[in-house]
């Protein structure tokens, strides 16, 4: 196809796909559950965290987290006691377990306290039209407080090679201004410009196929290379065709 044909073909899956009922069968579907801002952020970042498998294990597994807290994310992690925690034991997700949640918590209530909240803390490092020095920097204030080393890992590094898939996913939702109420679009201070796309085995197996994308690794070398031909389609809406990517992939098995 010629650059005309794709962006006209990759527009009509967008339309296809970037609708409503997309919500029914993704791990979105958590932060809709609620209204409140810190809620929304809290809901989704935690929804993300655990978005690799199965996406039904992912969903349920997304909605046991929101009950443990008491269906009140934000309102657990700034009131909650040390005693409160001991509900969270035995939660796990693959290789994320309890004692990796114990220490998301502390980590979000440090952010809220000492950093003005998850959308002050990625708006500050944004760097040649991108947030992905943004996600660097988060994860070391993320991990400023004590933790255990091997939840170092739930949080991707864009800088130490990876595509940082799920933190791009999560952005996307808090950033996105999305006219059919898929995103959720809720931090105003960011712009979807500089928004990557989440770069995964489907989408990135599509996007070689349509000939956007050639690095064979899905690494933060393959993101920038996908970045820019989503760009030049796009430039203020570049991650849109997450979307058609993802459709394509799982939907129609393209």
């Amino acid at each position: 196809m010629n650059p005309l044909d794709l962006k006209l073909f990759l527009d009509e899956k967008v339309i296809l796909y970037n609708k409503p009922d997309f919500i029914e069968s993704d791990p979105i579907q958590i932060p809709h559950l609620f209204t409140n801002k810190e809620d929304v952020e809290i809901a989704g970042f935690l929804a993300a965290t655990i978005a690799w498998g199965n996406r039904k294990m992912i969903i349920n597994n997304a909605y046991k987290m929101i009950d443990l807290m008491g269906g009140s994310p934000y309102d657990f992690i700034m009131n909650h006691k040390e005693h409160h925690l001991e509900s969270l034991e035995g939660f796990v997700h693959r290789t994320f377990n309890s004692l990796d949640f114990v220490t998301f918590i502390k980590a979000l209530q440090n952010i809220y306290i000492n950093h003005g909240g998850l959308e002050a803390v990625f708006n500050k490092n944004i760097e040649d039209n991108s947030l992905q020095k943004s996600i660097h920097e988060f994860k070391k204030v993320f991990f400023e407080i004590e933790h255990l080393q091997r939840t170092q890992k739930h949080v991707s590094d864009p800088l130490k090679g990876s595509a940082a898939k799920r933190i791009n996913m999560f952005l996307r939702w808090m950033v996105r201004k999305d006219n059919t109420g898929v995103d959720l679009g809720i931090w105003n201070n960011i712009s979807p410009a500089v928004l990557s796309c989440p770069l995964d085995v489907h989408s990135g197996n599509v996007a070689r196929k349509l000939g956007i994308l050639t690095r064979k690794q899905n690494d933060s070398k393959a993101l920038a290379e996908l970045d820019t031909q989503l760009r030049l389609m796009d430039a203020n809406d570049p991650v849109k065709y997450d979307f058609a990517l993802f459709g394509l992939g799982v939907f129609e098995k393209f």
